[in-house]
């Protein structure tokens, strides 16, 4: 699985970080976040999904 946001509909709310802070960051002084990895390993897959169903703009993207 792989994920990434997409940092043109991403609003900064820190859902993400919040729920995955292994899977997620955000910039400083920035207004988007950001995958810490590209490919998320099989202990974080559930914990990805979540982070992408919170997201309030739909910004995670996850590939199979």
């Amino acid at each position: 699985m792989k994920v990434s946001i997409d940092q043109d509909l991403c609003i900064a709310c820190e859902a993400c970080p919040a729920l995955c802070p292994d899977l997620f960051a955000m910039y400083p002084n920035c207004d988007f976040a950001y995958a810490l990895v590209e490919e998320v390993p099989k202990e974080l897959e559930d914990c990805a999904q979540e982070a992408a169903r919170s997201c309030p703009v739909q910004a995670i993207i996850i590939e199979d």
